[in-house]
């Protein structure tokens, strides 16, 4: 038996990816064989076929992280899952494919009312968020949040699950339309950042005390402006770079005002500690199931469309999330 999957030969370019014909592989000990119904197409996504993400895989290799469809079969110790379960799950590498062998421990049920476009979009975003927002940043119920790149999947997840604690949210993002797409998730104020100066407007909104809490998964420009924003004794989660380039600051800045700058890795987290991973798992599917979180998928392409997913991705022009659906 074979089945389809995306392949990735040498680093470099994403037109480059070719469909290919690979060989069923049985699930090994804790493993779930899924006949995938949708997978998530996201920027690390495409930083790792380029060669620029943090962790390269061996070449050849099947991109994608993010996935969700049938199990199909079941290897041996399996105890939560058996064949007709749907899952969404997350992976290393792999999920570019209409097939796929994943971890039982990495599989989660979908929720009530995700279909899976929606599931396939659920557990990086969220669990960033989570992992930045509750286990990393400790937002307390009533603080001040600045999302930067609110529009993102990321971002929108950490605009969702700050509503859902009880915080206040400020989201910022460099038009309107995607800040309406943040107001229609929950925030309670929005930035826009499009001018490059959006210290001001955060401060307006915070009567000069600044935010509890930042949310930045975009760097650059924005880290600098939204270092500024912090009130004493507030965090900044540091996420990611979709701006394209690492920030850098001065300590004494971070000693003066009193902040923090906390680093976020949400599958490190998991797998450093196991038992923070379950617990997260977890609350994350509590609050899915009771209809609080529920991930925006911006566009549905088709299997082969992965090249124009990414021309849009690189153009900025996706919102939320992009799903690949497998008929």
């Amino acid at each position: 038996m074979s089945y389809r999957a995306h392949v990735c030969e040498k680093f470099g370019r994403y037109q480059d990816l070719t469909i290919q014909s690979l060989t069923e592989k049985k699930p090994g000990t804790g493993e779930l064989l899924v006949r995938n119904r949708a997978f998530a197409i996201g920027f690390p996504d495409l930083l790792t076929v380029q060669g620029k993400y943090q962790r390269r895989p061996d070449l050849p290799f099947v991109p994608g992280s993010e996935f969700c469809g049938e199990v199909i079969d079941v290897g041996a110790s399996v105890q939560r899952f058996k064949i007709g379960d749907v899952v969404m799950g997350s992976v290393l590498v792999g999920a570019y494919a209409d097939q796929i062998t994943a971890p039982e421990n990495s599989c989660l049920k979908l929720p009530s009312g995700f279909d899976f476009a929606v599931g396939a979009s659920f557990q990086v975003a969220y669990k960033t968020a989570y992992v930045g927002l509750v286990e990393r940043g400790q937002i307390k119920p009533g603080e001040t949040l600045l999302v930067l790149g609110a529009a993102g999947g990321v971002g929108l997840a950490a605009v969702e699950l700050a509503k859902a604690l009880g915080a206040t949210v400020i989201a910022a993002a460099s038009s309107d339309a995607k800040l309406k797409i943040a107001q229609s998730h929950g925030a309670d104020h929005i930035v826009n950042y499009s001018d490059g100066d959006f210290r001001h407007a955060v401060k307006d909104i915070t009567d000069g005390r600044g935010v509890d809490v930042v949310f930045d998964p975009v760097g650059g420009d924005c880290f600098d402006e939204a270092i500024r924003c912090i009130a004493p004794f507030g965090r900044l989660l540091v996420i990611g770079f979709a701006s394209g380039r690492i920030p850098e600051i001065g300590v004494n800045y971070a000693l003066i005002k009193q902040i923090s700058i906390v680093g976020v890795r949400a599958g490190e987290f998991g797998r450093v500690d196991p038992q923070g991973g379950r617990r997260v798992n977890k609350e994350l599917l509590d609050l899915a199931n009771t209809g609080k979180l529920h991930p925006y998928v911006h566009l549905r392409a088709a299997f082969d469309e992965i090249e124009s997913v990414f021309d849009a991705m690189v153009a900025r022009q996706i919102n939320g999330r992009a799903v690949a659906v497998i008929d």
